[in-house]
């Protein structure tokens, strides 16, 4: 399985790291960037990279995830998600990577490299790459929700509750 990586120079430590385990693991890895520390490198040079190597590959029908990385992980999971078809879901702990996968079918995950402990940030991006979507029929739904919007701009219709109001209470 291909993973496209970007991050920035609060990242740059544990994306290093990610390239040389997930060679070891089997996966094959793509580094877009940084490839040197440069404390003003701007993480959507990077990340949007990333996010498009992701879209690309899944557009030809492979199976391929991304892993961004920064100081928070919050800008570069705002940057990947700019990208047409990307998913991206900023993680904090093994129980967020794997919802990430189950409930939202993320193919990009962002981690904060000044949060965590590479080794723990490690344990969140295994777990992110080996947990399956569920498939389950309302986590379909929304996610078709999302990409509506996305190709049309069109909000999806108000469920019945909603249109009721404070009176159906």
């Amino acid at each position: 399985m291909r993973v496209h990586l970007g991050s920035d120079h609060a990242g740059l430590e544990l994306k290093d790291h990610l390239m040389t385990w997930l060679v070891d693991n089997g996966f094959e890895p793509v580094d877009h960037g940084p490839f040197v520390y440069d404390a003003v490198d701007d993480y959507p040079v990077f990340c949007l990279r990333a996010g498009e190597g992701v879209a690309a590959d899944r557009a030809e029908g492979l199976d391929s995830f991304g892993v961004v990385i920064g100081g928070s992980g919050n800008g570069e999971q705002m940057a990947a998600n700019k990208v047409e078809g990307i998913r991206c879901a900023l993680v904090w702990s093994e129980e967020t990577a794997v919802l990430a996968r189950e409930h939202n079918d993320a193919n990009v995950v962002s981690v904060g490299g000044r949060m965590h402990s590479v080794e723990d940030m490690t344990r969140f991006v295994e777990v992110f790459l080996s947990t399956p979507f569920s498939a389950d029929e309302r986590h379909v739904r929304r996610i078709g929700q999302l990409s509506t919007y996305d190709q049309s701009g069109e909000l999806p219709p108000l469920p019945e509750s909603a249109l009721r109001g404070s009176a159906g209470a």
